[in-house]
């Protein structure tokens, strides 16, 4: 019996949002709703695998829900909550870490690159944070997830989880009248350009929201027409022109970058984009990209701003849709924990 579809995808409070996760997120989720059921989340309980700070991490869960709203998610359509409001998840994720294995755990390159050579002193929460994001994925019975490609092997993983949960429990989910598999093995959705974008200051290093390097290396989306036009005119480039097609942008990195994010902001394509402004100079690209992402990027931060300000509307928003997310969280949980066999 095939799985209706469904979307779930969440952004963590953990630091000021910026372009990448507009573009590589955000901004995606928005047409999805037309497509499929979307659930879309806050992920706090993800943020906190690395200290936060009480306060910041509730300004930055409204700010990421403005976010939302801003770029034109609807409440009515999709659902939108925080996680931490939905117990599920957690208590699902206890049981994907006792389905998972360590040694699937332990090649997750992301929690490598965060621990460094600090891994005997990180949390166990920062180790296990694949598990949870199986558990918010597979708790709504998912069937696409749209991710950047920094986060495809942990849905490699959550496909994983599910497979082996399947395949553990076969019989049990038979003698309960599933007829095959009870989770769905997700699909991730990558499409369009910059579904990676990169530092202003260094094209081969990911736009962060703690890059500590330079100022100008980060685009937030909170920032004001000026700062917006300032970053860009400051973008690291190379003494060439554009090229007249993408193979040109091989071994460019800050160029790739930066026509790629002109892409995605003009919902275009790269080659539409060199057809435009191959042959000449950053001089003439970098007022023309900063003029685009000024006029994108400036009412949605206005919205922001407004909501923010007064965040009764995110409240109302917020609970809404964990009330939602919670009805369907805990029929299927219910289900599971029949399915594994503990006793209610």
């Amino acid at each position: 019996m095939p799985f209706p579809k469904r979307v779930f995808s969440g952004i963590q409070p953990s630091g000021d949002l910026h372009l990448g996760n507009y573009l590589g997120a955000i901004k995606r989720f928005v047409p999805l709703q037309d497509e499929f059921d979307c659930i879309y989340c806050v992920v706090d309980m993800h943020a906190i695998t690395v200290w936060q700070e009480p306060e910041d991490l509730k300004r930055r869960t409204y700010e990421v829900a403005a976010a939302y709203l801003a770029a034109g998610l609807d409440p009515k359509k999709s659902i939108i909550f925080n996680q931490s409001q939905v117990a599920e998840h957690a208590e699902l994720a206890w049981v994907f870490n006792c389905v998972a294995r360590m040694g699937w755990m332990a090649r997750m390159t992301q929690f490598k690159d965060k621990a460094g050579k600090n891994s005997e002193n990180v949390s166990l929460g920062l180790f296990a944070y694949p598990s949870l994001m199986a558990a918010d994925i597979l708790l709504y019975k998912t069937t696409h997830v749209p991710v950047g490609e920094d986060q495809k092997q942990h849905l490699e993983l959550t496909r994983d989880i599910a497979a082996k949960f399947n395949h553990d429990f076969s019989a049990s989910i038979a003698a309960r009248g599933h007829d095959g598999d009870y989770f769905p093995i997700t699909e991730p959705v990558i499409t369009g350009p910059a579904t990676r974008v990169m530092s202003l200051r260094d094209g081969t290093k990911k736009m962060s929201k703690s890059d500590s390097s330079s100022e100008m290396a980060t685009i937030y989306l909170m920032d004001d027409a000026d700062a917006i036009t300032k970053k860009i005119k400051k973008a690291k480039t190379d003494p060439e022109p554009l090229p007249s097609e993408a193979k040109g942008l091989e071994a460019r990195p800050e160029a790739a970058n930066l026509v790629g994010i002109y892409a995605a902001l003009a919902d275009t394509t790269i080659d539409a984009v060199l057809s435009q402004y191959g042959g000449q100079g950053f001089g003439v690209f970098k007022p023309a990209l900063a003029e685009l992402a000024v006029s994108v990027l400036g009412p949605q931060a206005a919205e922001m701003r407004r909501l923010v300000a007064d965040p009764g509307e995110i409240e109302a928003v917020l609970r809404d849709g964990a009330d939602r997310a919670r009805v369907l969280a805990e029929k299927n949980m219910a289900e599971i924990r029949d399915i594994v066999g503990f006793v209610r």
